[in-house]
């Protein structure tokens, strides 16, 4: 499966690093996704048609963010939300009428996978240790990028790594959010956990 960007904005700009994205997540099949930091929806809305393509109807797509400007995120490291395309600006603005990084434009972008689907808006450092997670087998970790922020989430999905599931973060080794790499290197020698760095970017972290 190609990874489309569906006239977006998504960090995984280049198709081969999408594509790569999909065949990693594909070789472990999860039928229940976690995803932190779904931003425009983008990843969202690609790992929802493989897993179709997978499962039919049974699986399950989880995806949190704070789904907006907040005084919740300032001073995080977050993806530039304006377009530089012209085009883009206006379908949004004008045909869309909506914010592509709302909880309402993401919701339409995966209106097909609606009974698949729950979007939780909130910050992660707050609701992350709320959520059951129980059957949850997969995590892209791609939220804040503060030390403390990574520190947590990876600390709420430990238990998803016990239980045999996989949690893939991007961003491990930015120069300028070094609290990604620090965090998630403590995590894996704490838990004596297996970690493998993929495609320059990704952090693959499993027992």
């Amino acid at each position: 499966m190609k990874y489309k960007k569906y006239f977006r904005k998504t960090s995984l700009k280049q198709k081969k690093i999408g594509d790569f994205f999909l065949e990693e997540i594909s070789k472990k099949k999860p039928k229940t996704f976690l995803e932190i930091g779904v931003f425009h929806g983008v990843t969202a809305r690609n790992v929802c048609e493989l897993l179709s393509s997978i499962h039919n109807n049974n699986f399950k797509y989880i995806g949190i963010d704070l789904f907006g400007k907040s005084d919740e995120n300032i001073g995080e490291i977050i993806p530039n939300t304006k377009f530089s395309n012209p085009f883009k600006k206006i379908y949004f603005q004008y045909v869309k009428r909506q914010d592509p990084y709302s909880l309402e434009a993401v919701t339409d972008l995966l209106k097909k996978f609606k009974d698949n689907v729950e979007l939780i808006k909130g910050n992660s450092n707050k609701i992350l240790n709320d959520i059951d997670l129980s059957k949850v087998d997969y995590v892209f970790l791609d939220g804040g990028h503060h030390y403390d922020t990574v520190k947590n989430d990876l600390n709420c999905c430990k238990n998803i790594i016990d239980r045999g599931g996989i949690i893939l973060c991007d961003d491990y080794d930015l120069s300028y959010a070094p609290g990604v790499k620090q965090a998630i290197d403590e995590f894996v020698k704490k838990n004596n956990f297996l970690k493998k760095i993929l495609f320059d970017r990704f952090a693959k972290i499993e027992k």
